[in-house]
């Protein structure tokens, strides 16, 4: 392993929201020792604070809106690093998460690992999830969801780590999604590979989840549309079958 090198390089992408950007590179320069770069891409129009990192960050400005897999799909194919961080805006940092999650992607059998995520008041967020079906995905519309209890089938894809190298071998994110569900879609076919989905209970993040879908009806119509594609999708139905021939 090259040690001339960021190790970690972490993707973010920006929707107008250049001010949580900010306090998100602002959390890393103050809690993270581990070499890292920033991919930071600018997903539609808006002017940055001009402001200095500890750490190299790269700036890509799109033509034109792409959605949430191609964007990361893209920062990964630039990256010159041995591990790939997906780390939305609105997240926020009191520690330093990624030397936990690393240490569990040295092992082998790890296909992505994720902290434990907690809202402002320090409730623990459901990032951590069951495979779903399609009455999980109801309640989850009517009902306030729970955080999985252990096996965990996915992660949500707020914050997700990842060897690079096994990212571009499983194709990263599906850009057939729009949205929603690239996250487990992506959990999925690691499975499939034999890859396991693992949760750093020493790395903790802050997330207040927007539950836009609950409140907007195009992203209700995007929420739906990409759940339909998910449950007709040949990944779900071979992880699916595979854990019925367990149980």
């Amino acid at each position: 392993m090259r040690v001339d090198r960021p190790r970690i390089a972490v993707s973010v992408v920006s929707h107008g929201q250049g001010a949580l950007v900010a306090r998100l590179l602002s959390d890393i320069a103050t809690f993270c020792r581990t070499p890292v770069q920033v991919v930071l891409t600018i997903n539609k129009p808006e002017v940055l604070p001009d402001l200095a990192w500890p750490f190299p960050v790269a700036v890509v400005h799109n033509a034109a809106p792409r959605g949430f897999a191609a964007n990361h799909n893209a920062a990964a194919a630039t990256v010159d690093a041995d591990i790939f961080c997906v780390v939305n805006p609105d997240v926020r940092l009191t520690a330093d998460p990624f030397a936990p999650l690393v240490a569990l992607l040295e092992a082998p059998d790890v296909g992505v690992a994720a902290p434990v995520v907690v809202g402002s008041r320090g409730e623990v967020q459901d990032s951590r999830r069951r495979l779903p079906t399609p009455l999980r995905a109801l309640r989850r519309l009517i009902a306030r969801p729970r955080a999985a209890d252990e096996p965990v089938d996915w992660v949500a894809g707020m914050f997700m780590a990842f060897r690079t190298a096994t990212f571009r071998a499983v194709g990263g994110f599906d850009p057939a999604y729009h949205l929603y569900y690239e996250d487990c879609d992506l959990c999925c076919r690691l499975r499939i590979a034999g890859l396991r989905v693992a949760v750093a209970p020493e790395a903790v993040v802050i997330h207040d989840g927007q539950r836009t879908s609950r409140r907007r009806p195009r992203y209700f119509f995007w929420h739906a549309q990409s759940a339909l594609r998910f449950f007709r999708s040949p990944a779900y139905r071979t992880l699916r079958a595979r854990l019925r021939g367990r149980s």
